[in-house]
């Protein structure tokens, strides 16, 4: 188990498994003993993968100043803000999160990527974990694991910008800035929900899922993994993608044969359930730090017609609240992973917070 010493970056190095990435980046496990969940029940070891890029710097008082917490969405992972179109937009030599000058943190949620699964043997006897399980992890991991004190900014995509939500609300002097992308603070309703509860039913209530010892993906996952294509697209850049019959057909063919070949009914299945305990609306007025919350108009997880956003913002006490039109450049809800489009938001907060 790792543990805080007064080495942070001496900390970052010793864990057993951390090795440098292709990007420069450092990988590593963080391990809690005796993790116990929201819900009363305890794993006797909860790991949390996580990848680190740059170095913490403290200032004089020996407070972290340039800490930057990136969380992922649904089914993802850390690893997936290095992409191109993420990190090649953000982390780069004279960009707004460039690692020459910030320390940045992309933990595998609880559930996810290589932290602690269900897939890795106890199945549906895992402690079924919610979002306020995923944020606890989270901020273990950067106050024991990394030794981070305070973090200069949070942000988030989709999942992770309602952890973001979250995050501002329970540990309000713990950041300057706060970013959540394709998110409403409020529980999930409606039409999100209902999706959510197919994902859920078309697992649990397939035969083949057998209370979680299936020997073959159940059937049930194809239709969850429908679901999640169409949360996560939108019908404008289906249609610029697949204007064909034959180029939907082979669209829509690929991506679920790879999917149904990488994606594990019960992880898939846990994930989905996790955002049950979701509530932001309740406690807005105790965030504290500066915060934008960016949204896409095309977004079928979020629509903006919903008016929920504009109900919600005015109780967050230094709140922005930015809807991206509908151009050829967004992407539905998938708008979030492309900071090229909102990028001029990040930067304008960030002048703010790193000068204050």
């Amino acid at each position: 188990m790792l543990r805080s010493v007064a080495g942070v970056i001496g900390l970052v190095f010793a864990a057993s498994l951390n090795a440098q990435t292709p990007t420069g980046g450092v990988e590593g496990d963080f391990e809690m003993r005796d993790f116990k969940f929201s819900d009363g029940s305890t794993l006797p070891v909860l790991r949390i993968h996580y990848t680190t890029l740059g170095h913490p710097k403290k200032d004089a008082r020996g407070v972290v100043r340039n800490a930057v917490l990136i969380l992922h969405g649904t089914t993802g992972n850390g690893r997936g803000f290095l992409s191109p179109n993420f990190g090649g937009e953000l982390f780069q030599s004279g960009q707004p999160l460039d690692t020459a000058s910030h320390f940045i943190i992309l933990p595998d949620g609880i559930g996810t990527g290589k932290s602690t699964r269900p897939s890795e043997g106890l199945h549906a006897k895992f402690p079924r974990y919610g979002y306020e399980d995923m944020v606890t992890a989270q901020y273990r991991l950067v106050t024991e694991g990394l030794g981070v004190n305070h973090l200069l900014l949070v942000m988030g995509t989709s999942m992770g910008a309602m952890h973001t939500w979250m995050w501002g609300e329970r540990y309000p002097d713990f950041m300057d800035g706060l970013v959540p992308l394709a998110s409403i603070p409020t529980q999930i309703a409606g039409r999100n929900r209902m999706m959510r509860e197919i994902v859920s039913k078309a697992i649990r209530e397939d035969p083949e899922w057998n209370d979680g010892e299936y020997t073959k993906p159940p059937r049930g996952l194809m239709t969850g993994l429908t679901i999640l294509w169409i949360m996560t697209s939108s019908p404008l850049t289906q249609q610029r993608d697949a204007p064909t019959r034959d180029s939907a057909n082979a669209i829509i063919d690929r991506y679920m044969d790879q999917r149904m070949r990488t994606t594990d009914a019960n992880d898939f299945l846990y994930q989905y359930e996790a955002s049950r305990d979701y509530d932001p609306s309740v406690a807005l007025d105790k965030i504290q730090a500066p915060l934008v919350a960016i949204n896409s108009a095309d977004d079928e997880v979020n629509p903006p017609e919903l008016g929920l956003m504009e109900r919600l913002m005015p109780r967050v006490k230094h709140g922005k609240y930015v809807l991206i039109p509908l151009s050829n450049r967004t992407r539905g809800h998938g708008t979030h992973s492309l900071p090229a489009i909102w990028k001029p938001y990040l930067v304008e907060l960030l002048k703010e917070i790193e000068h204050q």
